[in-house]
């Protein structure tokens, strides 16, 4: 099986990209600056056409965790700069439609191929605290596009997820966090196991429970 993960160079990404590489399959995890193997800044159109170009064959199983948190602590009066709003949606948002239709050749190769987009639960209208609103709004875009490729990818077999995977001791996460990386990487390897035609546009959380829109 080959495995595409973005944003693999640390945390999660790592974590995924090494489980799988220990048992066997074919991994090509990216990075900003290469430092994987593979470089792709899912912001830079260019940057994802390369990569596109330069992956061969089928793709059985897309991971789209590339993504940013920007705005931790910023303050409703005076924070949130438009950049911040741009910079945000271009990685968590717009990056993973971007690298879902570029990769678009590789995956109809596969059979019954997946795709895996990363959110998080703070996407949710149910988590909605009045805080982080550049990276609550930016996650729950990428949930909402997750359901619609699912729709526009079903007929074709081609199943898509969508996966809140805990609070997770990264650095994005922090100390405090919940879950250490190997208790994610383990839930969601068996969440993309169980992904399929049944299951396209679900959103779950790491340990197999649904998560509210």
């Amino acid at each position: 099986m080959h495995i595409l993960i973005t944003g693999g160079n640390r945390g999660i990404g790592l974590g995924l990209a090494e489980h799988y590489r220990s048992k066997g399959h074919e991994v090509t995890a990216t990075s900003r600056d290469g430092a994987t193997g593979m470089a792709l800044d899912v912001t830079n159109f260019g940057s994802v056409r390369a990569m596109a170009d330069a992956v061969t064959g089928p793709v059985d199983l897309l991971v789209c965790n590339a993504g940013v948190y920007l705005d931790k602590g910023e303050d409703l009066e005076t924070g949130y700069a438009p950049e911040l709003w741009a910079q945000t949606f271009a990685a968590n948002v717009t990056g993973v439609f971007l690298t879902v239709q570029a990769l678009l050749p590789n995956l109809r190769a596969a059979k019954g191929a997946k795709v895996a987009i990363i959110s998080s639960q703070m996407g949710s209208s149910t988590k909605a605290s009045g805080t982080s609103l550049i990276y609550r709004t930016s996650k729950a875009a990428a949930l909402n596009l997750g359901i619609n490729l699912s729709n526009a990818l079903r007929p074709e077999g081609i199943a898509v997820g969508i996966y809140h995977p805990g609070w997770v001791r990264t650095d994005m996460g922090g100390a405090e966090a919940g879950i250490s990386v190997d208790e994610a990487v383990e839930g969601l390897t068996a969440r993309f196991a169980a992904l399929g035609p049944e299951t396209t546009g679900c959103f779950e959380n790491w340990d197999g429970r649904p998560h509210a829109l």
